[in-house]
């Protein structure tokens, strides 16, 4: 019961601060109205055989973890266990598929959770099997940074900080690309006019090594700016031609779907979704979508299909990839399983997704936040 409690003061807080921002001209960020409710789908509890080159099949869902609270980063070990960082209790979990319930395995410090901030992306060394490291965006009292720390214990270092904070538009999400260097989708908390100053590591794109220093190659060296005039950057994603994409909210329109390259500049808040280029300064995404048909955070790459997971939208989205460009995107369990935070591809080719129902936003149905598991064939 006390769970119970604790979730609907967060939901009531939550509007709350949605109403604020509507008073103030701010839009609701990753989120919207709360939905009506949905019947949850059935789903299995054993982990199913997955074949690393095979495709997921979106029809097998399983259910590996349930009663998480906002799971939001999401990472394999090269054992195939999975990490899950939950947003509000700073805890990382451990979690073996099919191996039962996802246990506690390290608390981040420090973590400062109201609004869209949090514990909130992960990351595993490229190394780990030698390092043991992990690393984790969050949000602290006084700003959003990056940190690494070891799964058996110890103080977490700080690679990176001196990301604006604020409720809302906070980034979040970190991957190692395939050139071994960590990048960081950040957003504008707020503040717009950071995105577009190449001085601000907010409402951008950064490129760093994993010691946290601006990467060797970046297109202006010394700094980590890897691209810029983003709004709240959630999603990173690479294809198997080394080609990076990254998914953005907007704000009263369009969400979008960007290739990302050095050096480009995303528009943010000059344009949002498609419009001018001024000459081409700016960069059009490849994909929008209304911003109650999406709202996308996670996203990633199997095979020749990119996957979004959408939050207001309470869908994945599933993108042909198609050379340069994208193909057209076609919508998958469409209020299913309530708003969808985080998707990721595990050793095995299977096609993991959280659920983010207990963020303040959602409607929490039994079970709720759980994770799913789509198996390759």
């Amino acid at each position: 019961m006390a769970l119970v409690t604790a979730r609907a003061r967060r939901r009531w807080a939550f509007l709350a601060l949605l109403t604020v921002g509507a008073a103030t001209g701010c839009d609701s960020g990753d989120g919207g109205e709360p939905s009506a409710p949905a019947p949850s789908r059935p789903v299995a509890t054993s982990a199913a055989a997955s074949a690393p080159t095979g495709e997921p099949d979106l029809g097998a869902a399983q259910e590996v973890a349930q009663g998480l609270d906002v799971p939001w980063g999401l990472a394999f070990l090269p054992d195939g266990d999975a990490l899950v960082a939950e947003r509000d209790t700073g805890r990382v979990l451990r979690l073996t598929p099919g191996g039962g319930t996802a246990r506690p395995v390290y608390e981040v410090p420090g973590v400062a959770a109201g609004g869209e901030g949090g514990l909130l992306g992960l990351a595993v060394s490229p190394g780990f099997a030698q390092d043991n490291l992990v690393y984790a965006y969050l949000t602290t009292e006084r700003d959003n940074r990056i940190v690494r720390f070891r799964l058996d214990g110890g103080t977490p270092e700080v690679v990176f900080d001196g990301i604006a904070k604020a409720g809302f538009h906070n980034g979040g999400r970190i991957a190692f690309g395939p050139d071994g260097m960590l990048y960081a989708g950040t957003g504008d908390a707020g503040q717009t006019q950071l995105s577009q100053d190449p001085e601000s590591p907010s409402g951008k794109i950064l490129r760093l090594t994993p010691d946290g220093a601006p990467a060797p190659g970046n297109p202006t060296a010394g700094s980590p700016v890897y691209s810029l005039g983003h709004r709240n950057v959630q999603g990173l994603a690479w294809d198997s031609s080394g080609r990076m994409f990254a998914t953005e909210f907007g704000q009263n329109e369009l969400d979008e779907v960007n290739r990302i390259e050095p050096g480009r500049n995303y528009g943010w808040p000059r344009v949002e979704g498609e419009g001018d280029t001024d000459g081409g300064r700016y960069t059009n995404p490849l994909v929008t979508w209304p911003t109650r048909e999406a709202s996308p955070s996670g996203m990633a790459i199997a095979g020749g299909t990119a996957y979004v997971a959408a939050l207001r939208g309470e869908r994945l989205w599933t993108i042909p990839l198609d050379g340069d460009r994208l193909g057209e995107p076609a919508a998958r369990f469409e209020g299913d399983y309530g708003r969808l935070r985080t998707v990721q591809v595990a050793p095995d080719g299977a096609l993991w997704v959280t659920t983010s129902n207990t963020d303040g936003r959602g409607d929490v149905r039994d079970g709720d936040d759980r994770i799913l598991r789509f198996p390759a064939r």
